[in-house]
């Protein structure tokens, strides 16, 4: 049986430390970042806005994106070894209903902004925070390439919004989930809804 689990949010919503725990806890588990796919710094177009588009989906290969979700489909064995992800007997062991389970976890900040991807998650989860807490968190990271002075109130932000809703009109199955929560309430949740439906889909 194979399982798809969409793991979307804001930028530095929390989606990353949410992904790596649930790689630990469920069994046969591999993952697709969308981060990975980026185009090159020269191929990010400036925009309107004065600012190279990085938060907008011309900046990530997504046909190649795509493409290592299906590869994952057809053979979830092969890719999981591939990607070094072990797929240990103990965890069939441990619980005779998980036997045979392969999931597939796809995290992103738009995920479910792409027509070709919408239609293979099982379970759609989003983790949201307001614009002040964002702002602060984005200010503590850094990135490969840093934010410009003016980036987030310029071009992060207006487009988180303008995804946000294009995103809502694309997909109504979307769990949302409060990212100001604590780390253990937002996994827990998550980790809950997914037992469910795979319990309820054996």
């Amino acid at each position: 049986m194979k399982f798809i689990i969409g793991i979307g949010g804001v930028t530095n919503g929390g989606k990353t430390t949410l992904t790596n725990r649930l790689l630990k806890t469920l069994p046969n588990c591999c993952v697709v970042h969308q981060d990975d796919f980026f185009k090159k710094p020269d191929q990010i177009q400036v925009g309107e806005d004065g600012f190279r588009q990085w938060d907008v989906i011309s900046a990530l290969d997504m046909e190649a994106m795509v493409n290592t979700v299906k590869g994952w489909q057809e053979n979830p064995v092969k890719f999981a070894r591939s990607h070094g992800v072990s797929l240990s007997p103990e965890a069939e062991k441990s619980d005779s209903e998980q036997k045979g389970i392969h999931i597939l976890i796809i995290e992103g900040f738009l995920i479910y902004n792409y027509k070709p991807l919408i239609d293979v998650y099982d379970k759609c989860f989003y983790i949201s925070i307001p614009y002040e807490e964002c702002k602060r968190r984005r200010s503590t990271r850094t990135y490969t390439v840093p934010d410009p002075p003016g980036l987030f109130d310029g071009h992060v932000w207006p487009m988180y919004l303008k995804h946000r809703k294009e995103m809502d009109n694309n997909c109504s199955r979307i769990e949302y989930l409060d990212g100001t929560t604590t780390k253990e309430d937002i996994y827990n949740a998550v980790y809950e809804s997914v037992q469910n439906s795979l319990l309820n889909s054996l």
